[in-house]
């Protein structure tokens, strides 16, 4: 067995699987439609998709998201779209009926099968020293990385990555019982990516998540003497059968590890790495002083 599987497509249990080469999937029919008349309704009742947003409390990139078919409506979303297009119950009543597809709209081929993986992993333990981990990102930050890509991704690109990094995000919510684990480098948080605004964001939504009974969140200081993961990033996973996982990323490339043997060497690392950064107490407050900082 060699260390790195090919991302092919995964099995009803979650287990990686081969036999089936991996595709770009489309945005569910369901989705698209509830959208489509959402975005028909706002136009009838006269409001633009910036007043609408406003209206609603969400950026007008997640209203247009919605109406393209590429973002989820949740509840909130649901309710208030309701209340301000006649409230007649038929967007709520017809959001019950939507359904994401296989949710890998958006997402980097090499990408797919970890984040299928993740849906149904029974533990999740990053360890990110380049970037805010994806399940952490605000929208502003997550625009900001991916205007910063080269080559330029053209605007539905761009939208549809922001996009399906957002519906990702619900697992924090929607898995309240799984334990999240973060250990990020404080250089990470120091890094200006988007400008201020859009740094204080991120600090506001990392200190929102990591209050979270299940999701902790430890920074490495720079000043730390002592590092057991200076080979980069990894992360970790434990299926519901039981067997872990791991899965490092580089430049357009990323290797799903599944050699016990590789996995236990890095398993061993990163509990290693647990014991050398801040506790969770103190890395609050320190995010708390670098956000009054800005």
């Amino acid at each position: 067995m060699t260390g790195g599987i090919d991302i092919m497509a995964d099995d009803s249990d979650g287990e990686p699987a081969g036999g089936e080469p991996d595709r770009e999937p489309d945005p569910s029919d369901s989705l698209r439609t509830w959208g489509a008349v959402q975005q028909a309704l706002r136009e009838h009742a006269g409001y633009s998709r910036a007043e609408f947003a406003d209206l609603v409390r969400f950026s007008k990139h997640t209203v247009e998201s919605v109406e393209l078919g590429r973002r989820m409506p949740d509840e909130s979303y649901v309710a208030g779209a309701e209340e301000l297009l006649g409230n007649t119950g038929a967007l709520r009543k017809s959001s019950k009926y939507v359904t994401r597809g296989r949710g890998d709209v958006g997402l980097a081929a090499w990408f797919r099968q970890w984040a299928r993986l993740e849906r149904v992993a029974v533990s999740l333990y990053t360890y990110e020293c380049r970037l805010v981990p994806g399940l952490l990102q605000s929208e502003g930050y997550a625009r900001a990385l991916f205007e910063n890509r080269i080559p330029l991704l053209r605007d539905e690109e761009l939208e549809a990555q922001v996009a399906a990094r957002l519906e990702r995000q619900r697992m924090l919510d929607e898995r309240p019982t799984v334990p999240f684990s973060f250990i990020i480098e404080e250089s990470v948080f120091r890094r200006r990516l988007g400008g201020v605004e859009v740094l204080r964001d991120q600090l506001n939504l990392v200190l929102e998540r990591t209050a979270l009974r299940n999701v902790t969140l430890q920074v490495m200081p720079t000043d730390a003497e002592f590092h057991a993961c200076m080979d980069g990033p990894l992360r970790l996973l434990e299926t519901p059968q039981g067997r872990r996982l791991a899965y490092s990323e580089g430049q357009e490339n990323g290797r799903l590890i599944s050699d016990p043997k590789e996995v236990s060497l890095l398993c061993q690392r990163y509990d290693t790495l647990r014991s050398q950064p801040l506790n969770a107490k103190d890395s609050r407050s320190l995010l708390e002083r670098l956000r009054g900082e800005l």
